[in-house]
């Protein structure tokens, strides 16, 4: 995996950045853990990998 930015990750999952963000701030501890802050724009490997597990998103 390599870093995405939260707009494209939201456009692999074929969503709005608003629904997207919904799903993430469901996910704020674990997101936290692995380096990423809420009002971060671009997500970590480790996150991407998580996220991506987490709503079956491929990327």
């Amino acid at each position: 995996m390599k870093r995405m930015l939260k707009k494209e990750l939201a456009q692999c999952a074929g969503v709005s950045m608003r629904t997207f963000s919904r799903w993430l701030s469901g996910e704020a501890e674990q997101l936290k853990v692995l380096g990423v802050q809420p009002k971060d724009r671009l997500l970590t490997p480790k996150a991407v990998r998580y996220i991506c597990g987490k709503f079956d998103i491929e990327v």
